[in-house]
């Protein structure tokens, strides 16, 4: 398999995982995550990130922090969510969520499941690790910019290795609590969240795939 190849693979195989085992993932594997996408080029080399990253029980004791919030607070973000999505955003955003409702045997007008399943984002959907990821606050959109490419590398890596991964913007909506729970400095902005750990595989909310679009839907080609 040449390297190109390889990406390859990895980019079609990884997918967002929503049931994982409980069984931890060994440091040295973490370690080597962390190292692979801390390589990702950055503005000016700034390298604006910070990860807050959970084991064992200090997973749990975040997982309940979460949850609690889900439960009881209001939303607050460090940075603006989308006011909306339209058009081909639109449809693609309501075909996953179709896709996992589906696949988790919930009805479009089971409200209170459906609610439910949001919640797991709270409880990681299980896994044994979360990496908290901030942003530079000084830095504004560039800095979360540049936390996109780590993002996208840290989940690939942690493919490459065996490991699942969900990208979770749902902690974010939390902001005042993660920031609260892991004494997060002003000067940082809590941008988004990694949980991750080993797939049940025979989960059923692991078993659907989202497409992606043709090149011709996002390529302008000039010349």
């Amino acid at each position: 398999m040449t390297t190109h190849e390889a990406l390859q693979s990895l980019l079609q195989s990884r997918h967002s995982c929503r049931a994982f085992h409980p069984e931890p993932v060994s440091r040295d594997v973490i370690q080597q995550i962390l190292l692979d996408a801390g390589r990702v080029p950055s503005w000016c080399n700034a390298q604006p990130w910070h990860i807050y990253l959970t084991s064992g029980d200090e997973t749990e004791r975040f997982r309940k922090t979460m949850l609690n919030a889900f439960d009881t607070a209001p939303p607050t973000t460090d940075f603006t969510a989308p006011k909306e999505y339209s058009g081909p955003r639109l449809e693609r955003r309501r075909t996953c969520g179709f896709q996992l409702y589906e696949a988790a045997g919930i009805s479009r007008s089971d409200r209170k499941s459906r609610i439910a399943q949001m919640r797991e984002n709270y409880r990681f959907f299980g896994a044994p690790h979360v990496a908290m990821i901030t942003s530079a606050s000084e830095l504004g959109t560039y800095g979360a910019l540049d936390c996109g490419g780590l993002i996208t590398t840290f989940c690939l890596s942690a493919q490459a290795q065996g490991v699942a991964t969900i990208p979770q913007a749902a902690l974010a909506h939390y902001a005042t609590e993660v920031r609260d729970h892991f004494a997060i400095p002003d000067d940082q902005k809590v941008l988004a969240a990694i949980s991750f750990g080993y797939a049940i595989t025979d989960a059923p909310v692991n078993g659907f795939r989202t497409a992606r679009a043709p090149l011709d839907d996002f390529v302008t080609w000039k010349g």
